[in-house]
């Protein structure tokens, strides 16, 4: 038998989804370790013993081994990224400590900006005594304007030589109209600093915008020695175990790469979890026929939220984490933490769950393994959602008595309510948290949520879904048999894809004709990206056995005058001023829907700055599971959903991989390995030909989204 092997690296758990040539799949939790392989490693032990083989035997058999990973990601939170240097223009020094208007804002929340002891907590991604200035200079049209001189060249590498770091990041200004000047320091440093990790910002950024350039490269190569490092480390474990194919890694844009374009440009990885995650809903939505899809995913400790309009996944063009300006693009992901690990706390009377979370160590209270402040799993048990004696597969044994005690410590008796209440408050609090997150990535970008379908992952996710489609006014969601794992399984089913940007400033009046002229450079450059695009996604030992390509087009515009752009679709590859024309009416289109009718302002003027090529290779071998098991009836338990004073009896269904056709109706639970699929009166859940569950909520819910 031959495998697929999906893993994700997540702050509680980390998931391993496994699928054998004979349909047989499966989707096997570790809990996550301080160093990352360790978690990795006990998931392949466990899904080694669940086909009954030798881990070194198992190991031999796959085909493709798929790795989503938090190893950068940790380093950038925790300040543990390598020392670095950066190299720039002279009388540019200060950039990263200028950076924009909001960098000493960036990433905190509305709450956390309205307390000024937030503020600058974020320093610079490498401090100014690490910064080093050298003579040249190169203007927008690329021509040079101070030479390099090889003195200037030697002079900063003996700064860096007595700086003592692991990395430096080279960021000149103007290098991507010519980057000549950042090639030769980087050559001189390669020469005389082998072992030094070397990122370049024309080859990381290539955009307009010195900061944001600067401040990927700069993290870029903070991040170099970290994950070169770590994925050594891992290739070499799962080799040491009988692997014998290359480990592909996920990136921030929803696509896998090998591991030495990662160890070479790691900044594209940072999202790479939540990213999976969202793919993995898109191929599920397409194969039902659903385009327009919001993916939910509720962890241990965060949770994460993906949008897919017509098909796509919405995408942005910067990332800020940890203070960092990052211009890479990835799928626009939001997150907040809430999750089942997220810690209810009573402060001044009011009731908060999360940000804070207990992890994997020490957990809920319920775990058994230390914990002391009751947490949303907690709330759960009590609730009758989760089942005492069967959670993480049969794996882990629950202790509610625990739960109730630390919930009746801590929040029922400060609050002045019976444990049920207060669990029943835990749960609504959390639940208005996820919804309002599920507002802001739909209504305030311009989309109603009851055209969308929820694909609930994550091993809370199908416990929260009704209700969230509740508060949203949404009739349909979805849970896969393998939800739970939601992002292990879009590691390891994801399409190879390689994405090629460049800068290219084209100013275009609103209200006049355009000219031919103006359109044949883009058509020229567009075809060779495309031609690059095509060449990188079928070069290296990730290939595999590529099957159909799609080439995706994108145009980064905006009106004149504006500091921000939207990403268009391009027309027809804008080989003719009306493919430009109708590629800039889908922009105002974007525009208008974003910002509200009459918002565009074409007397403006447009400005294009810089195009995209997105090359994707379908992996030869669709993934068919065998759906083959009955639902088993598993008694019955009360279950909170609106008033805490009266339980509901609920009927409750045990299976793994549901055969098609199958239907239940609420109130009722479905119990799966690492999950629990909780259907609320009203409602009915159908299982489609791969075992799906597709539950539509009774009319009357949507009186819900109204309260």
């Amino acid at each position: 038998m031959r495998f697929r092997v999906g893993t994700d690296v997540g702050g509680t758990f980390t998931d391993l989804w496994v699928y054998g040539d004979d349909g047989r799949q499966a989707v096997l939790k570790a809990p996550s370790t301080a160093d990352i392989i360790g978690g990795i490693l006990r998931a392949v032990e466990l899904a080694a013993d669940h086909f009954e083989l030798s881990v070194e035997a198992f190991c031999a058999s796959i085909d493709r081994f798929g790795h989503g990973t938090t190893a950068g990601l940790n380093a950038l939170l925790t300040s543990s990224a390598a020392r670095t240097a950066l190299i720039t223009t002279a009388g540019f020094r200060d950039t990263l400590e200028i950076g924009r208007l909001k960098r000493q804002l960036a990433g905190l929340t509305e709450l956390e900006i309205g307390d000024y002891r937030n503020r600058g907590r974020w320093p610079a991604m490498v401090p100014r005594q690490l910064v080093f200035e050298i003579g040249e200079r190169v203007d927008s049209a690329g021509q040079v304007v101070v030479p390099l001189e090889r003195s200037e060249i030697d002079r900063v590498l003996d700064l860096v030589a007595a700086a003592e770091v692991e990395a430096v990041a080279v960021a000149t200004l103007w290098s991507v109209a010519n980057p000549e000047h950042e090639q030769r320091i980087a050559a001189a440093l390669r020469d005389r600093f082998p072992q030094l990790f070397v990122s370049l910002s024309h080859e990381v950024a290539p955009a307009v915008g010195e900061y944001a350039r600067m401040s990927t490269t700069a993290v870029n190569a903070a991040l170099g020695p970290v994950m070169s490092a770590y994925l050594r480390r891992l290739d070499e474990a799962l080799r040491q175990r009988g692997l014998a194919v290359p480990v592909v890694v996920m990136t921030s844009e929803g696509g896998v790469v090998s591991a030495d374009v990662v160890s070479d440009q790691p900044v594209s990885v940072l999202m790479s979890g939540p990213a999976a995650g969202v793919i993995a809903c898109r191929e599920i939505g397409r194969r039902l026929g659903h385009e327009n899809l919001l993916t939910v995913d509720v962890g241990g400790t965060s949770f994460d939220v993906g949008t897919v309009v017509q098909g796509e996944p919405l995408m942005r063009s910067r990332l800020t984490i940890g203070g960092a300006d990052i211009q890479r693009p990835a799928i626009d992901v939001g997150t907040i933490g809430a999750g089942g690990g997220s810690i209810a706390r009573v402060r001044d009377g009011a009731l908060t769950v999360g940000p804070f979370s207990a992890g994997a160590r020490p957990g809920p209270v319920c775990y058994g393994r230390g914990g002391t402040e009751p947490t949303a799993t907690d709330a759960d048990l009590v609730l009758g959602v989760l089942d005492e004696e069967d959670f993480a597969g049969g794996t882990m044994r629950l202790d509610r008595a625990a739960a109730a005690a630390a919930i009746r410590e801590r929040v029922a008796e400060p609050l002045g309510l019976g444990v049920l209440e207060a669990a029943w408050g835990i749960r609504q609090v959390l639940d208005s948290k996820m919804a309002d997150l599920l507002r802001s990535v739909t209504i305030e970008k311009g989309h109603d949520p009851r055209e969308f379908v929820l694909f609930a992952g994550g091993g809370q996710g199908p416990s929260h879904a009704w209700a969230l489609c509740r508060e949203l006014g949404i009739r349909t969601f979805v849970v896969t048999p393998t939800a739970t794992g939601q992002s292990a399984f879009g590691t390891g089913t994801c399409e190879l894809k390689r994405t090629i940007s460049r800068p290219h400033y084209l100013r275009l009046p609103g209200d006049g004709e355009i000219r031919a002229e103006d359109v044949a450079p883009l058509a020229e450059k567009l075809a060779a990206m495309t031609a690059e695009a095509e060449a990188a996604s079928t070069a290296g030992p990730a290939q595999g056995e590529p099957g159909g390509l799609t080439i995706r087009r994108t145009a980064a515009i905006r009106y004149r005058g504006q500091a921000h752009h939207l990403d268009v679709s391009v027309a027809e590859e804008l080989s003719s001023p009306a493919a430009l024309g109708k590629t800039l009416r889908c922009f105002e289109e974007q525009y208008e829907a974003l910002y509200g009718a009459g918002s565009a302002f074409r007397e403006a003027g447009f400005e294009l700055t810089g195009l995209r090529v997105l090359a994707s290779r379908r992996l030869d071998g669709q993934v068919r599971p065998a759906a083959r098991d009955e639902l088993v009836p598993h008694g019955s338990r009360g279950v909170v959903f609106d008033d805490p004073l009266e339980p509901v009896d609920c009927q409750v269904h045990r299976t793994a991989f549901p055969a098609p056709g199958q239907t239940v109706s609420g109130p009722c639970l479905v119990m799966f390995p690492g999950q629990t699929l909780v259907v609320p009166p009203g409602a009915v859940a159908r299982t489609d030909e791969l075992g799906d569950f597709v539950v539509t909520l009774d009319d009357t819910e949507d009186e819900g989204a109204s309260r």
